[in-house]
């Protein structure tokens, strides 16, 4: 079981944790990572912007599989 969630940190670092009953008495692993540092998501713009940078290789690549499983393009 993985439980996620974005807390602010204080100026005094100290964060206190309720854990809950679902989660069995025992070791765990406390991961902290800063928001800063995750990817943020692309927009539907960027997105599109990526697919047809690339839409020449792609179709290329398709082309080349589909030629491998005998189908008529």
């Amino acid at each position: 079981m993985t439980i996620t969630q974005t807390v602010d940190v204080p100026e005094n670092r100290r964060i206190t944790l309720e854990v809950p009953p679902q989660i069995p008495m025992g070791p765990v692993i406390l991961t902290f990572t800063p928001v800063s540092v995750l990817k943020k998501r692309m927009s539907e713009a960027e997105e599109m912007e990526l697919i047809n940078r690339n839409a020449d290789r792609l179709n290329a690549e398709a082309i080349d599989v589909l030629s491998y499983q005998d189908i008529d393009l």
